[in-house]
């Protein structure tokens, strides 16, 4: 499903020279700012091929890998009515995602602070750093699909009953920079 391409593994339909030197394969950490530029640009100039890979599942959320280096991960998520997250967080990872189809709401909090909600409809593109929990669900009546961006990548995400349980420190959990090799390993084993 994916193309190898030196220290870049991108998905067969997207390997396209735009995406391989979008993605920045010598880049290290990406911040949340460059994280919500590439799914943006994604997003945006790459519809057309973003829409022919896309899938719904009626059992659960549907996703696959776009891209994956060593410092950036880049997820498609799709997203049928009523389907969503349990609240999270990122585990230290910065990410970010800009909604390609549909609308999605997002329920959000930062440590310490109280829980807020935002509507991202079509375009929307939002980037996060470490410090940020949340919960995505499309509550609309069709269907929604989000490209979705994290760095350092394949960080484990913490789960919450609810964002109200969230800890007064969102912690980050070890970070362990892999080489690419043992990633592609973990990335087909999870999803985002």
């Amino acid at each position: 499903m994916t193309a190898t391409i030196a220290r870049t593994d991108l998905h067969s339909k997207l390997d396209v020279r735009f995406l391989r030197d979008l993605i920045h394969p010598e880049r290290d950490l990406w911040t949340p700012r460059e994280l919500r530029e590439l799914t943006s640009t994604v997003a945006s100039e790459l519809t057309t091929p973003l829409l022919d890979v896309l899938e719904y599942d009626p059992d659960r959320r549907w996703w696959t890998r776009l891209g994956l280096t060593e410092g950036v991960e880049l997820w498609l998520l799709s997203w049928l009515p009523g389907q969503g997250t349990e609240p999270h967080d990122h585990g230290g990872a910065a990410g970010s995602f800009t909604v390609l189809t549909g609308e999605l709401s997002e329920d959000y909090r930062y440590p310490g602070g109280p829980i807020r909600s935002a509507r991202r409809p079509v375009g929307s593109a939002l980037g996060f750093g470490a410090g940020r929990a949340h919960q995505v669900l499309n509550r609309g009546t069709v269907g929604a699909a989000s490209v979705h961006a994290y760095s350092p990548p394949l960080v484990p995400t913490r789960e919450y009953p609810s964002l109200a349980d969230i800890p007064q420190e969102i912690p980050p959990l070890p970070a362990r920079r892999l080489p690419l090799a043992e990633l592609r390993v973990m990335a087909d084993q999870e999803g985002p």
